[in-house]
């Protein structure tokens, strides 16, 4: 409530409400409202485009979009049938790489924080491996054919494709783990050695265990970079074309790790650049397969991540 008096010279005198908002704080909330509806707008800026364009390619997909489209091979000279041939040469791919990768990348970021001294030669390994991550898949695709087909006599095969993508993955999972163990507390390490715990001992009880979800969470996220990359695969073991059974185990193992394969971004690209005839529903339908792929991998990171973070000991 504001109430007026008469001073000594005849002013008045007014007096506010001491839980009313000064000018000052009022100037602040306008302030924090414009900023609230400024980073809004931005959000959806990015949001409302990715859903028109899934919206768009989903309208055009609907068509094909049937469990036979996912389980039969493609036919016709691939202008008909299904995906299953590039679908499973794609699991294949993402599934050698990231047996390849993860392991390395794992076991390298624990040596980097938790072993390696901050001397020179730590520095350019940390720099080396931030510049790698942004080196482009095509430099990748061309290491590759240089490393794993001609110098270590792979040929263009399934395994050279894997390893040039775990090469390529490999930068990431080192930064991700390196980030997921530096979060854990210097407290939790400090607390194991002054009871006789050895450094190995700390980590592999400790430290990894309250890391993990940070680790998993970048090793899964580069599962759906790989499963959708073209250019490491063009030139080191993805093919045109290849039969794959439609019947039978072999339908579901149909390559070797000296065969090459089908892939999924190969053949949208396939389709969209080389053959002739092929309906736009089926170019559409293999871009939404590709894309569902990719994000129900990073809906599992992001699952595995919130179930693993409810389990932190901080």
């Amino acid at each position: 409530m504001t109430s007026v008096a008469e001073t000594g010279w005849g002013e008045p005198l007014s007096d506010r409400d001491v839980f009313s908002p000064s000018p000052l704080e009022r100037r602040k909330k306008v302030k924090e409202t414009v900023a609230q509806y400024v980073f809004l707008a931005m959000t959806l800026s990015l949001v409302i485009p990715v859903f028109a364009i899934l919206g768009y390619i989903l309208v055009h997909a609907w068509p094909v979009l049937t469990p036979r489209f996912i389980w039969e091979n493609p036919r016709d000279f691939m202008t008909a049938g299904g995906l299953w041939a590039p679908l499973v040469g794609t699991f294949f791919l993402v599934l050698i790489s990231l047996l390849v990768a993860a392991p390395v990348g794992i076991l390298a970021g624990v040596y980097l924080n938790e072993y390696a001294g901050d001397n020179w030669l730590t520095r350019i390994v940390n720099l080396a491996v931030v510049n790698l991550a942004g080196v482009p898949s095509i430099v990748h695709a061309l290491f590759g054919v240089g490393a794993f087909v001609l110098f270590a006599g792979l040929g263009r095969s399934l395994l050279a494709a894997s390893c040039t993508l775990a090469v390529m993955t490999l930068p990431v999972i080192v930064t991700s783990t390196r980030e997921a163990l530096a979060a854990v507390p210097m407290s939790f390490r400090e607390a194991c050695w002054n009871l006789g715990a050895s450094r190995w001992q700390t980590i592999r009880t400790i430290v990894l265990p309250n890391s993990i979800s940070g680790i998993l969470t970048g090793v899964i996220l580069q599962v759906s970079r790989a499963a959708g990359e073209t250019a490491p695969i063009l030139f080191t073991g993805a093919v045109f074309f290849t039969p794959v059974p439609d019947h039978g185990w072999q339908a579901f193992l149909p390559y070797g790790l000296g065969d090459r394969c089908m892939a999924l971004s190969m053949h949208l690209f396939t389709l969209a650049t080389q053959v002739r005839g092929v309906s736009d529903e089926l170019q559409f339908g293999t871009a939404f397969v590709l894309i569902a792929l990719v994000l129900l991998v990073n809906s599992v990171s992001i699952g595995v991540r919130t179930y693993l973070r409810s389990r932190k000991r901080w």
